[in-house]
């Protein structure tokens, strides 16, 4: 007798023989129904437990109207290298889906190329987010690179790093920045910085081909102050500074130029300045990050945008 795994195993996979019917082969769902020989009924809950398990993820190829016009105004205004807009929720419009599939897109990209390439990585929901989109690929002839610590000062794991994961889903070279993602004192990072393999890891970051970095906004709902990298206080100081945004966790200004003193002072992470030879491609959305996003591009921290249609919106209003 079929015990509950087994048939587990079996449910998931006529979920994914519908799901590729359906979304590949372009079958309806009476034609799933008659080649899997099951009800309509059972043929749509089959399509349907396929993209709640995962099983199938969806990319729209059509470019819609509204988002490219977008795209090129804020290439337009900002100088970017290139942008992406993605379609918004109407009822979530501050909604990050959308962005993980384009992101995962423009990652396989790189990773598809046979030149090989340093491709260096920030961390951060929307990223982790993008490499859960990624497909299994085999790419040894790429080093993926940490730009910041993975470590909490307790030397606990960061929740939202991703290149371990990133380096599973595409089988390449990968070099974790082995420090926290705050040193106690100026002193303690020029130690840090100072241990041969940081060394070789920060030297790769600079000889980057491409970098992808989430982009994070400073107050009370900031990922470092919720993720608990710092206290309240260090980021009402941040703020009275006139702190926006941070990128790996370097805080700066509407301008895009970083905050003298503060935390940025003990930030452990490759040094972060204007981008102008390689692409660094921010991948964001949200009113709350509308600022932050705004300062990046206007200070060349970032030179491409992957974004959705309302925060381009609120990134073109003066």
């Amino acid at each position: 007798m079929a015990g509950k795994g087994d048939t587990e195993t079996t449910r998931l996979d006529d979920a994914a023989r519908a799901g590729w019917l359906y979304y590949v082969a372009g079958n309806t769902q009476d034609e799933i129904a008659r080649k899997l020989g099951v009800s309509r009924q059972s043929a749509q809950r089959l399509v349907s437990l396929a993209v709640s398990e995962k099983l199938v993820k969806v990319r729209l190829d059509h470019p819609i109207a509204h988002c490219m016009e977008l795209s090129h105004r804020l290439v337009d205004r900002f100088g970017l290298r290139t942008c992406e807009v993605v379609p918004s929720d109407p009822d979530q419009p501050s909604s990050t889906v959308g962005l993980a599939q384009a992101g995962a897109a423009e990652m396989e990209r790189h990773f598809k190329s046979n030149h090989p390439k340093i491709i260096t990585i920030g961390t951060g929901r929307s990223l982790r987010a993008c490499v859960e989109q990624l497909p299994q690929m085999d790419c040894p002839q790429h080093r993926i690179v940490s730009r910041l610590g993975n470590m909490n000062s307790d030397g606990s794991a960061s929740a939202y790093n991703v290149i371990i994961r990133l380096a599973d889903r595409v089988n390449a070279r990968h070099y974790p920045m082995p420090l926290p993602v705050f040193s106690r004192s100026v002193e303690e990072r020029s130690l840090l910085h100072n241990l041969e393999p940081v060394r070789n890891i920060l030297e790769l970051a600079r000889q980057a081909d491409v970098t992808f970095v989430g982009v994070g906004n400073i107050g009370e709902t900031a990922p470092l102050f919720v993720d608990g990298f710092v206290t309240r206080d260090e980021i009402r100081a941040l703020q009275r500074a006139g702190g926006v945004g941070e990128i790996t966790s370097w805080v700066y200004d509407r301008h895009g130029a970083l905050i003298d003193g503060l935390t940025n002072d003990r930030v452990a992470s490759a040094p972060l300045g204007p981008a102008t030879t390689a692409s660094v491609v921010g991948i964001a959305a949200g009113e709350a990050k509308v600022a932050a996003i705004r300062g990046a591009m206007t200070g060349r921290l970032i030179n491409s945008l992957i974004t959705n249609e309302h925060t381009a919106e609120l990134l073109l209003n003066d």
